[in-house]
């Protein structure tokens, strides 16, 4: 996402403009992209949760090979984010600076917001999609012929309908409703989005209490979604949003949970904390004039047991873990957990 992808509402409530490309690339190619091995390139931003979501399943589904990623930076200006840790400041392969103009490429007076995570159309430069919600679900279901052996079933029918109830009142109390706290303009609307969040929060925590995972024994797309708030909320939205009822490392269940994840292969090495904390207290002049970044959280907790594998579940089901990270894919070293 982008920080000008929001608007506020007559009674100061953050309003998130949700109005996607929404064009799919499928295995029958219906909207006139099939899927089809390194004709698409997927850019993210490591401290962008919608885009790190993208990242953990195209890592968990073994489609590296399959679909390229480029990497913006983790600040962005009023146009765009931009590819300003490339050399030159520019794509290797898209061979732009920034992401607006493989939106240009499409519709040169594109009037949204500029957001990640995007497929793009390599041959073309121009974006397919930026409707983060399916671009994930048509990776675990349209992306299967491509899938790594061992590949997960992240989207499975059985559990389908759990998680997309699931999904959407995490997204709306939770993923949402951090911003829902940030960015809100009046103390009315704070005061509500502050309410449902925590309401959701201890919902989710007597929720795992006695399950590993949020929607049958694996790992699903519910987990995945609600895994990067969990990852930015002590680091960020804490502080910088006031989400500060509690910490997460102060809630049991959800602080042992979200370390379970984070010590599987797809989740934490695919979670920058310095780019995380450059964007949040960088970009938001508003809510941080300064543009001073903490140094902290202390981040070795991350990696501490939590126990986690005694309710059962198998992460991946039937299939097995993600091999090592892509070469030049790595989390940069010292941005990690206990770095």
């Amino acid at each position: 996402m982008a920080a000008d992808t929001k608007d506020l509402g007559t009674d100061g409530s953050f309003q998130r403009d949700q109005n996607y490309l929404t064009t799919r690339i499928t295995a029958d190619g219906r909207d006139g992209y099939p899927v089809e091995a390194g004709r698409y390139r997927l850019v993210v931003a490591r401290a962008c949760p919608w885009a790190n979501r993208a990242t953990i399943v195209r890592r968990l589904l073994g489609l590296e090979s399959a679909i390229s990623q480029g990497i913006c930076g983790p600040t962005h200006d009023d146009r765009s984010w931009t590819f300003d840790l490339d050399p030159g400041g520019v794509d290797p392969v898209l061979k732009i600076e920034r992401i607006q103009q493989a939106y240009f490429a499409r519709d040169p007076d594109y009037p949204r917001g500029i957001t990640v995570p995007a497929f793009v159309d390599v041959a073309t430069g121009a974006v397919v999609t930026n409707d983060y919600a399916q671009m994930t679900i048509d990776m675990s279901l349209e992306w299967t012929a491509l899938h790594r052996d061992g590949a997960p079933e992240l989207y499975p029918a059985r559990h389908r309908d759990e998680i997309d109830e699931v999904a959407e009142l995490v997204f709306t109390d939770v993923n949402n409703g951090v911003y829902r706290c940030g960015f809100a303009t009046s103390q009315e609307a704070y005061d509500k989005a502050y309410a449902q969040l925590f309401t959701r929060l201890d919902w989710l925590e007597d929720r795992l209490r006695d399950r590993r995972y949020l929607v049958g024994d694996t790992i699903t797309e519910a987990d995945v979604r609600l895994f990067t708030t969990l990852a930015r909320f002590d680091a960020v939205y804490h502080g910088h949003f006031k989400c500060n009822r509690q910490k997460l490392i102060e809630f049991p269940v959800l602080w042992a949970y979200a370390r379970d994840l984070f010590q599987t292969p797809g989740f934490g090495d695919t979670t920058d904390f310095v780019q995380i904390k450059q964007h949040y207290y960088g970009v938001h002049k508003n809510l941080n004039p300064s543009g001073i970044v903490p140094l902290g959280p202390d981040t070795s907790g991350w990696l501490t047991a939590h126990g986690r594998d005694a309710l059962g579940g198998r992460p991946f089901g039937d299939g097995t873990p993600p091999g090592p990270v892509a070469s030049g894919e790595q989390v940069t070293p010292g941005h990690g957990a206990g770095d």
